[in-house]
């Protein structure tokens, strides 16, 4: 079992940045893939990048790759999201999950999720 709390979101200006964090509860968390999704009002939830157990393996979406960077601490059992460059279009709640596959890019192969925090980006 692994709780994931998200939190780091918030309103920032058309190419400003943020910083997103997941800490995950549960001793077996450097065993999962570690995802981040995003969710727009109206839309279906959509994969924005994931992180291998060991951080020797990102995969990013292509609508924000070169902007956002995935990073993990197994250690202190949190995973990170910098999002840099940020567009209205990127305005979402941002969820973190974790998934038991080693390269997991849609939901239904995530087995944990967290609420999901908000970020808003202005135009």
């Amino acid at each position: 079992q692994v709780q994931l709390v998200e939190s780091g979101g918030g309103l920032v200006e058309t190419g400003g940045s943020l910083r997103l964090s997941c800490a995950a509860s549960g001793r077996t968390f450097g065993s999962y893939t570690m995802g981040w999704f995003r969710q727009a009002p109206g839309k279906e939830r959509e994969f924005v990048a994931f992180i291998g157990w060991s951080a020797a393996t990102t995969y990013y979406a292509d609508s924000v790759k070169g902007r956002f960077t995935i990073s993990r601490d197994n250690i202190k059992n949190t995973v990170w999201l910098q999002m840099n460059s940020l567009k209205p279009e990127d305005t979402a709640v941002y969820f973190c999950a974790a998934s038991l596959s080693p390269r997991a890019v849609v939901a239904a192969l995530y087995n944990y999720w967290g609420r999901g925090t908000q970020v808003t980006v202005s135009s």
